[in-house]
Order: C-alpha cells, then structure tokens, then sequence
C-alpha cells in the first residue's frame, strides 16, 4: 500500500491536532473526521489516541463510543484490513485494537487490552 505524501502529511497534521486539543466530543472527533474516520454521533476520543495515520478511511466508529485515552486503533500492516467499532462501545485507557477486527455493539474492551480477534456484541439477555 503506497501513501500519497500530500495526504500522508494533511493525514498526520489532523492526527497530532486530535490527539493534543481538548474537546474529546467536539475538536477531536472533528479533526478525525476531517481525516477520513468514519464517525458516528456522540463519540468522545481521549487525549493521546491514535487512529490508523495512513488509512484513516479504513476505520468506522460507530455512534455512543468512548474511546479511552492513550487507545491505538490500527486498519492495517502490510495489507489493508480496516477495523469496525460498533454502536455503545467503551474502549479502555491504553487499549490497542489491531487490522481485521470488530467489536461489536455494547462491547467493552477494559484498558491495555490488545484486541486480535473480533469481539461479539454484549448479548445481556443471555445473563
């Protein structure tokens, strides 16, 4: 996967602004959408999280997510995978999710996990 500079550049400007503005409701989710991060409505991002620099377009959020400071999302490696964040998820503090997975709605992901497989909605009527 080969990276136009001028975007590569633009990509990286928006990511360093997210990461160290305030507004983890308002200035962060804008300048990642700006990136190309699909998001949903009412999302708050944490200080120091980083969404996939490179491809940012590979990455959907959806809506009422929490995503804790210091959280890495990663859309690809070598190949282009993406990943899928669905509605009503919380990602822990220090979390990193990697290419290929999705956590599914209602999920949470406890902080400094490192997430490899898809996780399955939280299902609350089998409790």
């Amino acid at each position: 996967m080969r990276e136009k500079a001028i975007t590569g550049i633009k990509n990286r400007i928006l990511q360093k602004l997210a990461m160290s503005l305030p507004g983890g409701g308002a200035f962060r989710v804008a300048f990642h959408r700006l990136r190309g991060v699909k998001i949903g409505d009412d999302v708050w991002i944490g200080s120091e999280a980083l969404i996939e620099t490179a491809c940012p377009e590979c990455v959907k959020i959806g809506s009422r997510v929490v995503i804790g400071i210091r959280a890495t999302i990663l859309a690809h490696f070598q190949e282009l995978m993406g990943v899928e964040i669905k509605d009503d998820v919380y990602i822990g503090a220090c979390a990193v999710i990697l290419p290929g997975v999705t956590v599914g709605e209602g999920s949470v992901v406890s902080a400094g996990s490192v997430v490899t497989t898809s996780v399955p909605a939280d299902d609350r009527s089998a409790r």
